[in-house]
């Protein structure tokens, strides 16, 4: 397919052609956490599935989207920014709060999100792996802007001397994989803990990278 198809244009049923477009997308979407987050999966479904769950046409599929790797791309990325959206907002809630307050709020609000729904989990962790170059390239960049955040509060916290000094990007990227794989581990019944129990866990390692042993320097 070189192309999608033209969209119709005009006004029908009360709603004009940008309303229906967006409608139908938004269909495809939710289609599409059902098929590619539960059974079959990403790679066990196909056009005509995601259309038939979706309530609607193969030939509607493609006014939207050229082939199914272009829906699980726009699905990952909504998963994470509806997680980004609860991160951001806990942040702002607690951003005069002590350190460990602000970085607990910003980890349950993460948790509760991302576990809020198994098939997120699943399509943000696992279906979105090894599918090709251009979305693992997606998954790294989006995993970069949890490194850029966690950094920036780092950063911010080292300002108000509430962490030790330092560049914190490496260690930041090595926590960004324990988030990931813990959650998925609890969240596919490997982890014999509370999701509360997790965030703790979660917010203990995090005060162990900005504040390491010997940090603050005894005053000489």
């Amino acid at each position: 397919m070189a192309g999608r198809l033209r969209a119709p244009t005009g006004r029908y049923g009360g709603k004009s052609a940008e309303q229906r477009q967006v409608e139908r997308r938004g269909r495809f979407l939710e289609a599409a956490l059902r098929l590619f987050g539960d059974v079959p999966g990403y790679r066990g479904t196909t056009v005509a599935a995601l259309s038939e769950a979706a309530g609607l046409s193969t030939r509607q599929f493609y006014e939207e989207f050229r082939t199914l790797e272009d829906v699980l791309a726009a699905l990952h990325l909504q998963v994470n920014d509806w997680a980004e959206e609860a991160v951001l907002a806990a942040f702002a809630a607690a951003q005069d709060t002590p350190l460990v307050e602000r970085i607990t709020a910003i980890f349950r609000a993460y948790a509760a999100d991302v576990t809020s729904d198994p098939r997120r989990i699943r399509i943000t962790f696992v279906e979105i792996v090894g599918v090709s170059p251009r979305l693992e390239e997606q998954r790294l960049a989006r995993r970069a802007r949890w490194v850029d955040l966690i950094c920036a509060e780092a950063s911010a916290a080292a300002a108000r001397g509430e962490a030790a000094p330092r560049d914190y990007r490496l260690a930041a990227t090595a926590f960004i994989g324990s988030v990931n794989g813990l959650l998925h581990d609890w969240s596919a019944g490997w982890v014999d803990a509370t999701l509360d129990e997790v965030v703790d866990e979660l917010v203990r390692q995090l005060l162990g990278i900005l504040r390491p042993p010997g940090w603050p320097p005894e005053p000489t």
